[in-house]
């Protein structure tokens, strides 16, 4: 641990769990969806629904989606700008069961073009979040790094083609998560990486037999990807 770990980000906000992690969790989750966001249905559990608005959990979550950093001064106001943009939201409660983090949320994404995005996430203190669902699959990670999702038929194969694409573009695989339903079932690569990931071979990915989806989450804003190959 480092002394940000300890003390928190740099922010606005009175928490770094309700406030921060709530922005930063929405600002992954915009950038995972690959363009603005136009209708957002958020769903608290936990904490989130019992103190969030209190903390400003809800103004939080909005900047996010508007995609604010932490220290944005604009967060208080986020629900006035959200309008301005052409973000309609909504909030409800949800009971994602006793493992669930208590500062959790799920957030169910509309983009600008018609693109639909179920995410599930938590805060899990000093700022830090971890993504543990993408449309219903399993998954876990940070968000700190270009990350490749992969939803594919647990079949032979799929794993080699994946890394071996990453090996011939020189990118490093920081780390490295294999789900699956069960045998021969639903299955899922989380791939943390040290580099963005071109977009080419991930157009290349979503061809291969067998790969249902791919998701992929720049560092990158969405609104600045404009002559970027990302």
């Amino acid at each position: 641990m480092n002394v940000f770990e300890i003390i928190g980000p740099v922010m606005v906000g009175p928490s770094s769990s309700h406030t921060a992690g709530a922005v930063k969790m929405a600002c992954v989750s915009r950038k995972l969806l690959g363009e603005k966001p136009a209708n957002a249905k958020i769903l608290l559990h936990g904490s989130f629904l019992s103190t969030g608005r209190g903390h400003g959990t809800d103004k939080a979550l909005i900047a996010g989606l508007l995609g604010y950093s932490v220290d944005d001064a604009r967060i208080p106001d986020s629900f006035r700008y959200a309008k301005e943009e052409g973000l309609t939201f909504s909030f409800g409660a949800i009971n994602l069961g006793e493992m669930a983090h208590p500062n959790s949320a799920k957030l169910i994404l509309t983009g600008v073009s018609g693109k639909k995005l179920e995410i599930v996430a938590a805060s899990i203190g000093g700022g830090r979040i971890r993504i543990e669902e993408i449309d219903g699959l399993k998954a876990n990670f940070s968000g700190d790094y270009p990350t490749l999702i992969v939803h594919n038929q647990d079949q032979p194969g799929h794993v080699a083609e994946v890394t071996t694409m990453l090996q011939h573009h020189f990118v490093n695989i920081a780390s490295m998560q294999l789900y699956r339903s069960r045998r021969g079932g639903s299955a899922v690569m989380v791939l943390e990486c040290d580099q963005e990931i071109p977009e080419e071979p991930r157009k290349w990915l979503m061809h291969l037999e067998g790969v249902t989806k791919v998701t992929y989450l720049s560092l990158i804003d969405p609104e600045e990807r404009e002559g970027v190959n990302v």
